[in-house]
């Protein structure tokens, strides 16, 4: 019988790759928002997969930002850098058939020390596929990776592959969490999530760099959770954008946040949202600590 190994593993890469993509598969729930904006993930998410003899605690770390020299891609990027320090085996997650300055700037972050594998997503999506050997060429030869692992992590191709991979360079014996467990983030941190990932789904292309969301009540009420929230925006013409007409957007994107929470947390979920300002949160370092980036 096989030892169980278990590691913490950083999934990396420049915005919209598909890391959190990768991660929700792997996990099997939705546990890292998704949207094709970049910035949709602003903490470092764990995930975790308890896989016959192996357990798997990953890391969805925010694309590395280079866009806006604000106190939130500063804090962002110190979390990507200090987890790249804090793992056993890192997932550099490129696009398939693309690969630019961003890349590269993440390829310079990787360590040394420690096994990467370099994780080819969006397979599914290339036009040419003779024109994928060429490319695994090119990009392997930047950095020395333990393994290239091409996949489609929506379609869920080759992440079984992907898994047996990263198994080898697990140092752990035995379980670091329960089997059943699938992250380590509270309810009420998946509940802010899951609203902002409706306002990055819901409103124009600017706006949701602007906002993020403050859970002020969580109760729990045998299978009732009675949710109280605030989307934080950075002046009073963006909360007149999330409201919307007539109040129509701000329903929406309580409604659709409500339904993926009971999804999730296998119950009826009572959710009140509301929009307040907070001019310049997003470059105030004490204020950003109080709304819980690290």
């Amino acid at each position: 019988m096989k030892k169980i190994r278990s590691g913490y593993i950083a999934i990396v890469g420049r915005p919209n790759v598909g890391k959190s993509t990768l991660l929700n598969h792997l996990v099997g729930e939705k546990i890292s928002i998704v949207s094709r904006k970049a910035q949709t993930t602003r903490h470092r998410i764990t995930g975790i997969v308890t896989n016959g003899d192996a357990q798997y605690v990953f890391v969805d770390t925010p694309g590395f930002q280079t866009r806006f020299a604000n106190a939130l891609n500063r804090t962002m990027n110190r979390g990507v850098t200090q987890t790249l320090n804090d793992v056993d085996l890192v997932f550099f997650v490129i696009e398939a058939g693309r690969y630019d300055a961003k890349d590269q700037a993440v390829v310079r972050l990787l360590p040394r020390d420690r096994p990467v594998i370099l994780v080819i997503n969006k397979t599914d999506q290339l036009k040419d596929r003779t024109a994928l050997l060429p490319f695994i060429a090119q990009v392997s030869a930047e950095h020395d990776y333990a393994a290239v692992v091409p996949i489609s992590a929506t379609k869920g191709r080759q992440t079984g592959e992907l898994l047996a991979e990263a198994r080898k360079h697990l140092p752990n014996e035995g379980l670091m969490f329960p089997e059943d467990d699938l992250t380590d983030k509270s309810e009420r941190f998946l509940a802010a999530e899951y609203i902002r990932e409706k306002v990055f789904r819901l409103i124009g292309d600017e706006l949701p760099y602007a906002t993020t969301v403050e859970i002020e009540k969580f109760e729990i009420e045998g299978n009732l959770r009675r949710i109280f929230a605030a989307i934080v925006v950075d002046r009073d013409s963006h909360k007149a954008i999330v409201i919307g007409k007539g109040g129509e957007a701000l329903k929406r994107i309580a409604s659709e946040a409500r339904q993926d929470m009971e999804r999730l947390f296998d119950g009826k979920v009572y959710l009140e949202v509301w929009v307040k300002v907070k001019s310049g949160w997003n470059d105030d370092e004490r204020l950003l600590k109080s709304l819980g980036y690290e």
